[in-house]
């Protein structure tokens, strides 16, 4: 993206105009059976058919084609930034959601709680969604419990069954395979380190 373009097409002064970006995460949805309808399709929108009606609309593609618009890329994407040159991942974007103040060693990682059956197999990807106040607990209880020699352990509530994991120490790095399987009825997978310096983190 050109930022000397987007600085010409600023308008400076008292400028009264509004806009709201409205983001809806996840409404481009499949059916879930075949002819039937998507999640959109199925709800009542009275308030957003109204809002659209009274409205300039438009159409705006956030991250580059063939880009996954997962959290990271997608929030930059919103704000103007290249997905490419700018990389930044759940964990950060979790820590600055709470205030958290990351330092240059820090390794963030944004994490959910999860349930698992009596042979360690994920049941609830979200634990049920939880609320905040049993996450708050929950934080509280593995900061009481959780040690690793030479390495600072933080665990931060952020919303329902959302936490931020800090790891603060020398030498750690935070390329790491994602541990959740993605499936109910598997187990967590190992958090395997992509490269050799990251296998201190992992």
């Amino acid at each position: 993206m050109d930022f000397d373009v987007l600085k010409s097409l600023v308008i400076k002064g008292d400028n009264q105009g509004k806009i709201v970006l409205l983001v809806m995460d996840g409404l481009g949805g499949l059916p879930m059976e075949p002819g039937g309808k998507t999640e959109l399709e199925t709800a009542s929108t009275p308030n957003m058919d109204k809002l659209a009606a009274s409205s300039m609309m438009g159409l705006h593609q956030g991250i580059r084609t063939g880009i996954t618009p997962g959290s990271g890329p997608a929030h930059l994407g919103l704000f103007g930034y290249d997905p490419l040159k700018f990389e930044v991942g759940r964990g950060a974007l979790s820590a600055l959601g709470i205030d958290f103040d990351l330092q240059d060693s820090d390794v963030a990682a944004r994490g959910n709680f999860c349930t698992v059956d009596e042979q360690g197999l994920v049941t609830d990807r979200r634990a049920g969604r939880i609320p905040t106040e049993i996450c708050e607990h929950l934080c509280d209880l593995l900061n009481e419990k959780v040690s690793i020699p030479g390495v600072e352990v933080f665990l931060r509530p952020v919303k329902e069954y959302r936490f931020l994991l800090v790891l603060r120490g020398e030498g750690l790095k935070g390329n790491i395979e994602e541990t959740d399987p993605l499936f109910v009825g598997e187990k967590p997978l190992p958090a395997t380190a992509k490269d050799k310096a990251s296998e201190k983190a992992a």
